[in-house]
């Protein structure tokens, strides 16, 4: 099975390369990202989305401020790049997987004692980011295809394949690793409105790679729960609390739906996106503009002057989760969520 990445650093640029996702399924656009204002406007854009991406993403953000940065004082160089660090994380808000990436780089551009080696520090830290983000879809996706059947059908929503990723994919990597394993996996990828990621991503990459999958309309899920036709729902996550999983909206309702039909509900994430410092009350969820909603191409949708309300993300209460499907393995709530980074970062274990 053929693995893409879906952002990285090009040396040569030198920048960021990354698909336009709001282009697919029609066309594969590779962007050229030379400036911070540009990623941010593509992170916005979502043109690069999936909170393991925005991860990397935030990385790469980071190492494309401080060498593109020419202040000549040290102290100079380190408050521009702090502050355009600042603007990438606030680009968008639920998905912690950002500003992690942010901050963990831009701690090594802190530590340096000179812009030539925070330069070169901040890169190497978002190339590693990088390519430990493709390592742990991977385990993700090892632990996660042993839960599966030989045969079964999985429903999933948004798309958390490898366009969300570096490459392979959390929930979306969990089929590929049991397809790769032998096992007979169908998908029911729900469209996931307004912006349609599960139509047109998730399909576009289960496609790609020859899986079977077929798409719903959101609202169809709890029909065809109810029909028996699903064995499992896994989906990805953009923040875990001890509470709650924030993923797209519409998790919620298929959580609901799957503990009254008696099916898993699974959730595959790196600890990346543990969130051990907030509940989810203090959690803020992004709301987006009118026209996703309004507007469909040239078709007004709703009438002018009728207001909506265009929420990004849902929490999903931590007692619907039937297991969360990390890169050490399989948890199961209640979760202790700083015990368990704190245990994972001592022993490497889950």
């Amino acid at each position: 099975m053929k693995e893409t990445a879906t952002l990285w650093w090009d040396d040569a640029l030198p920048g960021i390369r990354f698909i336009d996702q709001t282009l697919l399924p029609t066309k594969y656009t590779i962007v050229r990202c030379t400036s911070v204002d540009r990623l941010i406007t593509a992170i916005k854009r979502l043109e690069v989305r999936g909170a393991p991406a925005l991860g990397v993403a935030g990385g790469y953000g980071v190492a494309l401020a401080a060498n593109s940065c020419t202040e000549e004082s040290f102290t100079t160089f380190t408050r521009k790049v702090q502050k355009e660090s600042g603007s990438i994380r606030e680009s968008r808000p639920t998905a912690v997987n950002l500003s992690w990436g942010v901050d963990r780089v831009l701690a090594r551009v802190l530590a340096a004692t000179d812009a030539a080696s925070a330069q070169k520090a901040a890169l190497d830290e978002a190339k590693a980011i990088a390519a430990e983000d493709t390592c742990c879809c991977h385990a993700i996706g090892e632990y996660g295809a042993a839960l599966l059947s030989d045969h079964c059908t999985v429903l999933t929503h948004c798309n958390a394949g490898a366009l969300a990723c570096s490459s392979w994919g959390t929930a979306l990597g969990v089929i590929r690793s049991a397809v790769t394993a032998g096992k007979n996996v169908k998908v029911i990828a729900c469209e996931t409105r307004p912006l349609l990621q599960g139509a047109r991503l998730t399909a576009w990459e289960l496609a790609r790679d020859g899986i079977d999958v077929t798409v719903i309309t959101d609202s169809t899920a709890a029909h065809i729960m109810r029909t028996g036709t699903i064995d499992a729902v896994i989906i990805g996550a953009d923040r875990i609390t001890g509470d709650a999983v924030f993923n797209k909206i519409g998790t919620y309702m298929h959580a609901v739906c799957a503990r009254h039909h008696g099916i898993p509900f699974y959730v595959a994430a790196p600890l990346s996106t543990f969130d051990a410092t907030r509940t989810e009350r203090e959690v803020t969820i992004e709301e987006r503009g009118r026209g996703e909603l309004a507007v469909m191409g040239n078709r007004i949708l709703i009438p002018d002057g009728v207001p909506v309300k265009n929420y990004a993300f849902d929490a999903t209460p931590m007692d619907l989760v039937s297991a969360i499907i990390t890169e050490r393995g399989i948890v199961r709530p209640p979760l202790d969520i700083g015990t368990l980074l704190s245990r994972t970062a001592s022993n490497n274990e889950p």
